[in-house]
């Protein structure tokens, strides 16, 4: 049985971050795509204080047994002190996507 999709989330406060963010999850298989949204507004109340900001929006495709490394490694290099990261199953899909994004981010670290 296929290890169960995500759809992740997560915003970025400009295109650099998201792109070394994507760019990281992608080579080390912690994602199998990264999305970019660039442009979107944020509302948000933040110590005390309802704030507007622009952002990134990151639409991350990943797996439930990838999460966990995806999560750590995220947070490590993410700009914000409380990144958002958000994980969505993925009900349904096609099923040639989802056995590509399986095979995109399974961990070859015990291939010979």
């Amino acid at each position: 049985m296929p290890d169960p999709a995500l759809l992740c989330c997560c915003t970025c406060p400009d295109a650099d971050s998201a792109q070394r963010i994507a760019e990281a999850l992608v080579a080390e298989r912690l994602a199998a795509c990264v999305n970019h949204l660039p442009g979107i507004a944020s509302t948000y109340r933040w110590q005390g204080e309802i704030t507007t900001d622009s952002e990134h929006l990151l639409l991350i495709k990943t797996t439930t047994a990838r999460f966990e490394a995806l999560r750590e490694r995220l947070l490590a290099m993410h700009p914000y002190e409380l990144p958002e990261l958000i994980a969505v199953p993925v009900e349904r899909g096609h099923e040639a996507y989802l056995a590509w994004l399986q095979d995109a981010v399974a961990d070859r670290t015990h291939d010979c």
